[in-house]
């Protein structure tokens, strides 16, 4: 039975772990692989991992950061970045990583999708979309840190995705990352109406109770944050966080 998870974002920039606003002023916030370990303490659901570098770049996939990502995590871990064929996905994998995750690959070559799916289960293959909300209505998807515009309205790119073998499909909101508003619950309502594999919704996670509040109404829902997760405080101190049991269960409950 599918149940929602809580689901910390590591943004990871020049080896760096970063935390952005709008995809805009990465800020240093410090080592990945100590984040890592604290989320293994903390003992959290999985945990997403993106080189917000490498398809900017052009750049191949980090393998070394990579597997030392997957020798610390104890937790599912997802990877994303600079993924455009089925070899790197698979490199990626044999490392210990559980989850790809296809962004710009799903857009310039979305039978890659179905490629990695045929060789290692569609559990193992994540759609994301970036995507800022249009004038009048609707959602646009972006590649390239939010600076390249795709032709495409939204929920077709999804179901597109899902047709084509992803496992899951992750939504991040441009305009809300990083500033803690709360997430957009009339996104989140539209997306489960018309996806069926797991989703994660990502961006403008202020507290707890948003969490709970998307739990409560959308259960089961992946619920992605980073600066939640990252700072703590209304001056946002640096301090990883993540819910304990006791809190989780009143989450969930």
């Amino acid at each position: 039975m599918l149940r929602s998870r809580i689901i910390p974002v590591l943004l990871v920039q020049d080896k760096g772990l970063v935390k952005t606003v709008k995809f805009k002023e990465g800020k240093y916030v410090g080592d990945p692989l100590n984040a890592v370990r604290i989320f293994n303490e903390k003992e959290a659901d999985e945990l997403t991992v993106f080189d917000i570098d490498a398809t900017v770049k052009g750049k191949e996939p980090d393998y070394k950061m990579i597997e030392n990502l997957a020798a610390e995590c104890r937790m599912p871990l997802c990877y994303g970045g600079g993924i455009t064929s089925l070899e790197q996905a698979l490199r990626i994998l044999s490392l210990g990583v559980e989850k790809i995750a296809l962004s710009s690959a799903a857009v310039e070559n979305p039978q890659l999708i179905s490629e990695i799916a045929a060789q290692v289960g569609r559990q193992s293959v994540v759609v994301v979309a970036d995507v800022k909300k249009k004038l009048f209505g609707g959602y646009k998807v972006f590649t390239h840190n939010g600076n390249r515009a795709i032709n495409v309205d939204l929920f077709d790119f999804v179901k597109q995705a899902e047709e084509l073998g992803a496992g899951e499909i992750v939504v991040n909101n441009i305009d809300l990352d990083g500033t803690m508003k709360g997430y957009d619950e009339n996104l989140v309502k539209q997306l489960k109406e018309i996806v069926s594999v797991p989703l994660t919704i990502c961006g403008g996670a202020s507290n707890l109770d948003d969490i709970s509040h998307l739990v409560h109404q959308y259960s089961p829902i992946g619920l992605a944050a980073g600066s939640l997760f990252v700072f703590k405080g209304k001056y946002k101190a640096v301090l990883i966080n993540y819910p304990n049991s006791a809190e989780k269960i009143r989450l969930f409950d």
